[in-house]
């Protein structure tokens, strides 16, 4: 597949837009973010993997969720850096393209992904007595791959489209990163395919999931008014309120940025906005399942004994 774009060697991004004199305080700020959301999923993921009491479906999903988040925000965010650290607001064709491939690859993934742990949370709750049955280890791995799958078929397609157009002239994006929207405000090709595409696209990767999310926490909540004791009920809600919160930072934020009016105004907030899912969703989702759920704080507690003993034996 050929490049089509050898008008131009280079974008220029202005998502920072007149903050230059912010310019290193905002590298600093972003550099503690990116740094907490590695190591925070990274300790997620060795607390699942190490602890035999979270071998389940509920913590595999999450691993895949950590994954993807670790994913997202090394897209975006070592650019981000650099741009700051530096003052080189440029990108080459080939990153610009990579991330406009690889961003939107994360999230339609993870909004498979997410409407899987929701499906996986019905099952627990709705059908307890058959749920070890239906969600044994081959289903699971099968529904995180197809969410994977799906996430590359998507992105594949619109890739290919994006592929053919040309970029001449103006090579400047307003946005702190290749997105693909106002990159097609940039090509000098006719974009009424393309930009029709992307929304058919969007839709298919985001409505689909988000509709048996939302049918999923229907039948939920009805199980949970069904459980007779306050206790019970409380029990069963905490089980989900983790994933409740997940999803709608997420959705809420794709929601706004590509649902609301394109005013000049709005445009602006939604180049804001979008750093909700792309670099403050993969921070706080670790620390909203880690700090809101006992298993994995009972991990950690038990992975630091572990340190401590092994420390204190090579210290002897």
């Amino acid at each position: 597949m050929e490049w089509n774009q050898s008008e131009i060697t280079e974008f220029i991004l202005l998502g920072f837009g007149n903050l230059h004199h912010l310019r290193i305080s905002l590298f600093l700020v972003f550099l503690v973010i990116y740094i907490l959301t590695m190591a925070a999923n990274v300790l997620i993921i060795l607390l699942i993997v190490s602890d035999q009491h979270l071998h389940t479906p509920m913590y595999f999903f999450l691993v895949n969720l950590s994954c993807l988040e670790m994913f997202c925000s090394s897209t975006t965010l070592p650019k981000m850096l650099t741009c700051l650290l530096t003052g080189n607001k440029t990108i080459s064709v080939q990153g610009c393209f990579t991330q406009v491939y690889f961003l939107p690859f994360f999230i339609s993934t993870e909004c498979y992904l997410l409407s899987v742990m929701s499906y996986d949370r019905f099952l627990a709750i709705c059908k307890p007595l058959h749920y070890a049955t239906l969600m044994n280890s081959k289903f699971c791995i099968q529904l995180a791959g197809c969410s994977w799958i799906n996430g590359i078929l998507f992105t594949s397609l619109y890739l290919f489209l994006i592929l053919q157009l040309h970029f001449c002239g103006v090579s400047e994006i307003d946005h702190f990163f290749c997105e693909s929207l106002s990159l097609l405000k940039i090509s000098c090709s006719d974009i009424s395919f393309v930009k029709y595409a992307s929304i058919v696209l969007s839709f298919g990767f985001t409505f689909p999931p988000f509709l048996l999310i939302l049918i999923s926490y229907m039948y939920i909540i009805a199980a949970i008014l069904k459980i007779p004791s306050a206790i019970g009920r409380q029990k069963a809600f905490s089980t989900c309120s983790s994933h409740v919160t997940v999803v709608s930072v997420f959705y809420g934020a794709l929601i706004i940025v590509y649902l609301t009016p394109k005013t000049k105004a709005i445009r602006e907030l939604n180049k804001y906005f979008s750093l909700m899912y792309t670099v403050l969703s993969p921070l706080i989702n670790p620390f909203v399942y880690s700090l809101r759920n006992k298993d994995v704080k009972k991990a950690l507690r038990k992975f630091q004994e572990d340190f401590r003993r092994k420390t204190a034996k090579l210290e002897i």
